[in-house]
């Protein structure tokens, strides 16, 4: 079947009608491209398939940089270029405000752009041993898949880790339990690479010694994980601090390898800049950061004069937001509050907010917001629907505009869309 392709999803996929007008997403096709397609789902509302071949190419396609591309489920997009890719997040963004929300920003904010490869600073490959495949694989799983990929490079991981890849397969082959080590978690600060080891039964002797083997070898962090996250630990070194600066406000998060952090480091730093020149904090103004996490903006919001109170659910980063706090220099109020459930009432009146949920948004909290205050709100997403129907509350229910909104290219060469935007009243 020959497809017209019209735009891109929001899962890097072609979108395209048929003959009978039922919409079909392409994989590996691009907008404006005429794409030979093998269906391989069919579904009521909508077909999937795959590019076979493409005719008229997009002056946005190139080659994937990345063996392992089309195999590897991490990536969706490595075939379009970096404005191409962004131009879909983008629109993605603006479809669903006007679609969910019924909001339009006044002003679009220049896209965010990065560092293309190397930029991913936490990841969780999986570990499984195929006898068949010749041992021990550790990569992403496969693209619609349950396999793993296997993954001898990673060109979106930095080079340190990346290198690592064959390294790690040899490691968790000499182990005794090699059949039992499901995932390691990587997380790279700005002075050291720390490996997180899940392991499913104990650990010999042996295995220890391999472990700080791997360690004098290769110059990181080794972490064990018994159980849950909260049972890591470090081993070798026995003393590991992981941080990372934010050199425009002069300040170093510590934070541990199972703490949330942003992926993309440098793209965060730009974010944070911009998130503080929208809420233009002045000394003396009460601000709230909302999911706050161990203080990512909390801190250069504080730096800034500002009183901050830092909001989360997590009682593990409150307490490295307040060490992160105090190694700092810096007075700022952090604790545990569900999100979810429960207002602002008991912290009192805000002048300005920071919101920073997960995926699912922050309803609660938009619909609680009293008349008058706080007057401005920077929201930070990291998913574009959820964002849009919060912002149709701001805007239609508590009276504020959306004064600006854009894009940041935070997981390049994946649909992930990361946006802000500013609200006033």
């Amino acid at each position: 079947m020959k497809l017209h392709i019209d735009a891109l999803d929001n899962e890097g996929r072609g979108v395209a009608r048929n003959p009978e007008g039922k919409v079909v997403f392409v994989e590996g096709a691009l907008p404006g491209e005429d794409a030979e397609v093998r269906i391989f789902k069919q579904g009521r509302k909508f077909d999937v398939g795959a590019a076979i071949s493409i005719t008229n190419h997009s002056p946005g396609r190139r080659e994937p940089r990345c063996a392992h591309f089309g195999v590897c489920g991490g990536c969706a997009t490595q075939h379009a270029d970096e404005r191409t890719q962004m131009a879909a997040k983008q629109r993605w963004l603006e479809d669903c405000l006007e679609r969910i929300g019924k909001v339009k920003p006044e002003t679009l904010l220049p896209i965010v752009y990065g560092d293309e490869w190397g930029y991913r600073h936490r990841a969780r490959p999986s570990v499984r041993r195929v006898e068949k495949k010749g041992g021990v694989l550790v990569g992403f799983r496969e693209r619609r898949s349950t396999y793993i990929a296997d993954m001898r490079e990673c060109p979106v991981l930095p080079d340190g880790v990346s290198r690592l890849l064959p390294h790690l397969r040899v490691l968790i082959e000499r182990l005794s339990v090699r059949e039992r080590v499901p995932q390691i978690e990587v997380a790279m600060g700005d002075n050291a690479i720390a490996l997180v080891f899940r392991h499913l039964l104990p650990l010999t002797d042996a295995d220890h010694i391999e472990f700080e083997s791997f360690h004098e070898k290769h110059g990181v962090h080794v972490w064990l994980q018994p159980a849950g996250p909260d049972s890591a630990h470090p081993f070798a070194p026995k003393e590991s601090d992981l941080w990372y600066a934010l050199p425009e406000f002069d300040l170093k998060l510590h934070f541990r390898p199972t703490d949330f952090t942003q992926v993309n480091p440098a793209v965060n730093r730009i974010l944070v800049s911009k998130a503080v020149q929208l809420l233009d904090p002045r000394p003396g103004e009460r601000i709230a950061d909302l999911f706050c996490g161990l203080g990512n903006f909390s801190l250069p919001l504080a730096r800034r004069g500002a009183e901050v109170i830092g909001l989360e659910g997590s009682r593990e980063l409150v307490e490295r937001a307040r060490a992160n706090a105090l190694a700092n220099g810096l007075v700022a109020q952090f604790e545990v509050a569900d999100l979810f459930k429960h207002g602002l009432e008991p912290f009192g009146r805000f002048d300005k907010l920071l919101l920073d949920p997960p995926r699912e948004g922050a309803m609660e909290i938009v619909k609680a917001l009293p008349a008058g205050a706080p007057r401005r709100i920077v929201y930070v997403s990291c998913d574009p629907a959820t964002l849009a129907r919060d912002a149709g509350v701001l805007v239609h229910t508590q009276g504020f505009r959306l004064v600006a909104a854009g894009v940041a290219n935070m997981f390049p060469h994946t649909a992930h869309v990361e946006s802000i935007t500013l609200f006033e009243r």
